[in-house]
């Protein structure tokens, strides 16, 4: 992995992580956190944004083509991002729920992780 894509990962965690917090906020009214959960949510969005834009500049690539593979890596994002927030969701909203949730959660995890290679690949190191 290059150093750029190391940078753009720990970015776009910190983004992930501030937009789901302040998604939690927003939406669990027990926490009673809405307005700080906005700013939390916009903060972590836009975070998300720029680790984009930079990302695309630095590597200094075209738009991705549209193609069967491109949709495919999409659809297997929403779908590992679905399953990781169906174990938030059930974590946090549904009481007696929690160990499954935090199943689910890591199964979703674990989906998200699969996505590096499958977009980036591994390269041998030359020596």
């Amino acid at each position: 992995m290059e150093k750029k894509n190391f940078v753009t990962l720990v970015a776009g965690v910190i983004g992930g992580l501030l937009f789901s917090l302040g998604m939690c906020m927003c939406l669990l009214p027990e926490w009673n956190m809405f307005n700080i959960g906005v700013g939390f949510g916009t903060v972590g969005a836009v975070i998300l944004l720029i680790t984009a834009v930079v990302n695309w500049k630095m590597s200094g690539k075209k738009l991705p083509k549209l193609n069967a593979k491109t949709v495919g890596k999409v659809l297997y994002g929403l779908f590992a991002t679905i399953v990781f927030g169906v174990g938030m969701s059930l974590v946090m909203a549904f009481e007696g729920m929690m160990l499954i949730g935090i199943l689910v959660g890591i199964v979703g995890i674990v989906l998200l992780l699969f996505l590096i290679p499958m977009c980036f690949g591994f390269k041998k190191k030359e020596n």
